[in-house]
């Protein structure tokens, strides 16, 4: 038995190095995992659909649709557990930064990451890191995603995300100051989360686990409410996500 727990220790210690290891910032860019009443007349807003995504910003939970090369995934964010990541990533949604990044670390057994590549594997520009709120109560289990941070500085997170393909729980525990903070999950397209995660990868001169063909994310949205009921998205979670 002492045999078999010091192999799990192990493994775990092998995927917190994973996470950690990155190359040094490039003009602020973090690297690794270690991240919206019609009426006639005058009254009516200039922009509807404005006014529709600034309602949806006040809800407790915010939905976007990720549309990539290999299919679309649907995300649900927490506003309410996660406020400061959620707005963050809202920001660079608004920006139209994650259009035209790249999936740039794929590992089956791990995770999937991306938002911080173009798909020359070129840095995009992002801010300053935010909070981490890994200490909300969400948890790095399949299907979450999560924000990627420099090893040993918490609170280094931008634009880089991760979905985890598998449950990894050890990530929320603080193994240099602090756990990944969760800040939603997929609710749709874990299917398309599992076609990316088998894909071909290979190294692309210093990064590991670059996916030979580039998975794409194409354009991510903020959805309206109508959006949102369209796709079914509150029809209960996928049961494997």
């Amino acid at each position: 038995m002492k045999i078999a727990l010091i192999g799990l220790v192990a493994v775990a210690a092998l995927v917190v190095a994973a996470v950690a290891m990155q190359p040094a910032k490039t003009e602020g860019v973090v690297e690794g995992v270690n991240a919206m009443v019609h009426a006639d007349g005058s009254a009516q807003p200039a922009d509807a659909g404005e006014s529709t995504a600034d309602a949806a910003e006040e809800e407790r939970y915010m939905y976007f649709e990720m549309q990539t090369s290999m299919g679309t995934i649907y995300l649900e964010l927490d506003n309410e557990m996660a406020p400061i990541t959620t707005e963050n990533f809202l920001s660079y949604v608004k920006e139209g930064h994650y259009d035209g990044t790249i999936f740039h670390r794929v590992m089956s057994n791990f995770m999937i990451q991306g938002g911080g590549f173009d798909k020359d594997m070129k840095q995009k520009k992002v801010g300053s890191g935010i909070k981490n709120e890994w200490k909300n109560g969400l948890s790095n289990v399949r299907g979450s995603i999560a924000m990627a941070r420099l090893g040993n500085q918490p609170d280094s997170a931008t634009a880089q995300f991760f979905i985890n393909v598998v449950d990894n729980k050890g990530l929320d525990m603080p193994r240099d100051g602090a756990g990944y903070a969760v800040f939603g999950k997929v609710v749709k397209g874990m299917d398309v989360v599992d076609k990316i995660k088998v894909v071909k990868v290979g190294n692309n001169g210093m990064h590991q686990n670059v996916p030979v063909e580039p998975v794409v994310i194409e354009k991510v949205t903020l959805m309206t409410d109508a959006q949102v009921e369209e796709a079914k998205l509150l029809e209960g979670v996928e049961s494997d996500g």
